[in-house]
């Protein structure tokens, strides 16, 4: 960690509260933004048919909802760590938390897709703040013996959104308008940024320096731009020079970064976190198993209600049975890493997950809800494990001080490779659309055969990236035999 941080942190831990129950009520504070921001993302994901109706647009178009959100947090996150250095934790996630309540009633006042968009890029730019800033706060605020219960009650909250949001969605859905899918975020909120005021106390830090302004400006222009593009391929609403632009400019500001970058002890994103192999992986494997995580949320609601013919609530409720699947992960995992080893483990549930999330687009009205259901279930269990795994595996072999840098790092990277899933799953959708002709035809089972399909080899072809992984890869973190140290 940067020295800075360093420093917060034992400020934070002079002043955290005294007492257990005031310790604990900080946590829960900080995981009610995080609850909220997970149950409005999936919660929309069961909306995006609805919307379509609303805004009388294709379908597919309606992912410009969810990969404007995603480009928003990979452009802020970068900048979040030295906000809080500069500004203070709890001021900065009471900040983040009012954004993204502004962005959710703009939201809901929308009348355009582009309204919607922009009012999703500023609660992209709030979100991306909550998170990492959270994590500050919750180190700072306990002993290190604690931290690990202090972790599971900040992160299981946000777990319980995938698993609540699609039936909220689709209760909300059945009995009132869209916009009030965003409008429940209000109340959570301001609750929550009153308990923060209340029970998170305020942490007197150092200066952080000065904010490496350019490195930030490149990097934000090169992850914006490689991310504009990939969206406007196969959408008719932008024309073919935006696309072109779009990754002209993505490469020179990437390359302007990339020369600029090596001058820095540590600039935004520390590209030399590359050469440790164990990262590496997290960063290419890690990124194609992502991709199904983007798709995935976007894909299941339009499969269900367009191709279908369910309900939002029908669809919601199969839904949760992913989520369910995620979270029954967390049993067993350790024990899984300690017998097999990371590098099999790697391997067989990417190999896996693949056939999972492929099986999916063979979905039909025909097919028995159990089937469904456990399908969804077993492919959450796949993914949930695999992504335990190499985020784990990823900090293996970092030093210490560069700890920051890395998690700046992959939060970048996670967000990008969500993206482009979203973005794979609406050209392949868009591609089995023309099937039935060059118009816009209503989705039928069968359109998602094929990007089912794309997203699941995604899948598969993480396996081959962990092949060069040595058998004893990431031995030091569960204890196995041949342990190196770490570096």
């Amino acid at each position: 960690m940067s020295s800075a941080t360093t420093e917060i942190i034992d400020a934070a831990r002079q002043e955290a509260p005294k007492s257990p129950w005031a310790a604990r009520m900080a946590i829960i504070a900080v995981a009610s933004a995080l609850f909220m921001q997970s149950i409005d993302t999936t919660a929309l994901s069961t909306a995006l048919p609805t919307l379509a109706k609303a805004f009388a647009t294709n379908p597919i178009h309606l992912k410009l909802c969810l990969t404007a959100y995603i480009m928003a947090l990979a452009v802020f996150v970068p900048a979040s760590a030295w906000m809080a250095d500069r500004f203070g934790a709890r001021r900065v996630f009471m900040g983040a938390m009012m954004v993204f309540l502004l962005g959710s009633v703009l939201c809901a006042q929308s009348h355009s897709l582009l309204q919607l968009v922009g009012a999703r890029i500023l609660q992209g730019a709030g979100g991306a703040m909550m998170t990492p800033v959270g994590r500050i706060i919750v180190v700072g605020s306990h002993p290190r013996e604690q931290l690990v219960k202090a972790m599971i009650w900040l992160t299981t909250p946000a777990m319980l959104g995938p698993i609540l949001g699609p039936p909220l969605s689709g209760l909300i859905l059945s009995v009132a308008d869209w916009p009030w899918i965003f409008y429940i975020n209000i109340p959570v909120g301001v609750l929550g940024v009153a308990a923060v005021f209340r029970f998170v106390p305020p942490i007197r830090q150092p200066h952080p320096g000065r904010f490496d302004s350019k490195g930030f400006a490149l990097a934000a222009t090169a992850i914006s731009a490689v991310m504009i593009g990939a969206e406007a391929l196969g959408v008719d609403l932008f024309p073919a020079w935006v696309v072109i632009a779009a990754f002209l400019v993505a490469a020179a500001a990437g390359a302007g970064y990339v020369v600029y970058a090596r001058g820095l002890q540590k600039p935004v994103l520390d590209l030399r976190l590359l050469r440790i192999a164990t990262y590496r992986v997290n960063q290419t494997g890690g990124s194609l198993i992502r991709m199904t995580l983007g798709a995935m949320p976007f894909l299941l609601p339009l499969l269900l209600q367009g191709g279908l013919g369910w309900t939002p609530l029908q669809a919601g409720g199969l839904t949760m049975a992913s989520a369910i699947g995620s979270m029954s992960a967390r049993v067993g995992a350790q024990w899984f890493l300690r017998k097999y080893g990371f590098k099999r483990v790697l391997i067989v549930t990417a190999i896996a997950c693949g056939v999972a999330v492929g099986s999916t687009g063979w979905f039909r009205a025909s097919t028995p809800i159990a089937v469904m259901a456990a399908a969804l279930m077993l492919g959450g269990f796949l993914r949930s494990n695999h992504l335990t795994c190499i985020s784990s595996l990823a900090f293996a072999d970092i030093p210490d001080s560069q700890v920051s840098q890395a998690s700046s790092f992959t939060a970048v990277v996670q967000q990008m490779s969500q993206a482009l899933g979203i973005t794979l799953a609406g050209l392949t959708l868009r591609a089995g659309q023309m099937i039935d002709g060059p118009g816009i035809a209503p989705l039928d089972p069968r359109n998602f055969i094929l990007p089912f399909a794309a997203v699941g080899l995604c899948g598969m072809l993480a396996a081959v990236s962990y092949l060069p992984l040595p058998a004893n890869a990431g031995a030091n973190l569960h204890g196995r035999e041949g342990v190196r140290g770490r570096r």
